[in-house]
């Protein structure tokens, strides 16, 4: 039996505004095993930021959970209070941001942090929270981890403050760590050498990741699966080798054609004409077709639900189609 970590199911998320609901998240589907890493991609302003926000209950205000469930396990964790939520942040979720300078403070060294951070949460003493502290810069690869533990966070480089920032998140053995774009801000050969010991220590420590970037070459190196947002929706969903080489979706395979090979093969890269709607103006049925050169009179009207397409999950109708064309034929 698998062990499923973090079940998201059918979650909306809206900001109420003047001109009215802006709709984020539109019933969004997905489940995390453990020791695995769900990559999730897609344009700015396609709602994987507020999905991470919303399942640890860091929703900025007037932003509400409207529909859905988030469960933790067997435990749902959406509609906790603030007090439960903040025992279960931390504990059970450790999330790493994009600008490590905002998750750590300039003011305390970050043995301090760490070590406060293992107290909170964890039956240990002082001495034993100060050994892990430095274990957990040591497992980040932070050189002299001893000595460097009384540093402060302006006193490190952006990739290692990084690696503080992951062992923050790891600190109190968290179940699930949520990443969000933990690269964007570093050199290339740096984002490497922090995915490379996320993905080393989650696997280690059997921790389940959800890993938000719109890079999809980060994608490919280190997720398990991923899943591709459009307007708040999954356009899809599968194993990561899978979507990368025989995309079904076509925003997907629009994502993957943008992306250059070193080959050479093709003289330009796939364009995606358009742009993604505002959330005030989604057009019905599927929010891509717009921007779809195989729309069809369907698409315009009825949203898609995921359709199983060998290992993946597919919102778009060409596949039931495909279908419905398969059993005639059989038939």
């Amino acid at each position: 039996m698998t062990d499923i970590v973090l079940s998201v199911r059918d979650l909306h998320v809206e900001f109420p505004t003047r001109r009215g609901i802006l709709r984020a998240i539109d019933g969004i589907s997905f489940e995390i095993q453990k020791g695995e890493v769900l990559g999730v991609v897609g344009e700015s302003g396609a709602g994987k930021s507020i999905t991470g926000s919303a399942i640890i209950g860091l929703l900025e205000p007037p932003g509400r959970i409207s529909g859905g469930a988030v469960y933790l396990h067997d435990q749902r964790i959406d509609n906790l209070g603030p007090d439960a939520m903040r025992r279960v942040r931390g504990k059970k979720i450790g999330m790493i941001f994009q600008d490590p300078l905002t998750s750590l403070n300039p003011l305390y060294t970050v043995g301090r942090q760490l070590t406060e951070t293992i107290l909170t949460h964890l039956p240990v003493s002082s001495e034993e929270a100060e050994k892990r502290a430095i274990g957990l810069l040591e497992d980040v690869g932070i050189p002299a981890a001893a000595s460097r533990i009384n540093a402060y966070p302006h006193q490190f480089s952006g990739g290692m403050r990084q690696r503080v920032v992951i062992a923050l998140a790891l600190a109190a053995e968290p179940e699930l760590v949520i990443a969000d774009e933990p690269t964007t801000a570093l050199d290339v050969s740096v984002q490497a050498q922090i995915i490379a010991v996320l993905k080393r220590l989650c696997n280690e420590r059997g921790v389940a990741v959800m890993l938000i970037t719109h890079d999809m070459g980060v994608i490919a190196e280190t997720a398990d699966r991923v899943a591709v947002m459009y307007s708040g929706r999954l356009a899809e969903l599968g194993p990561v080798r899978d979507v990368v080489k025989d995309p079904r979706h076509p925003y997907t395979k629009g994502l993957m054609g943008s992306i250059p090979h070193l080959a050479g093969e093709s003289d330009r890269l796939v364009q995606i004409s358009g742009a993604m709607p505002r959330l005030d103006a989604i057009p019905t049925g599927c929010a891509f077709h717009p921007r779809c050169e195989k729309a069809f009179a369907r698409c315009h009207l009825e949203r898609p639900s995921p359709i199983p397409v060998d290992k993946s999950r597919v919102a778009c109708w060409l596949y039931e189609e495909e279908t419905i064309e398969n059993r005639g034929g059989a038939a």
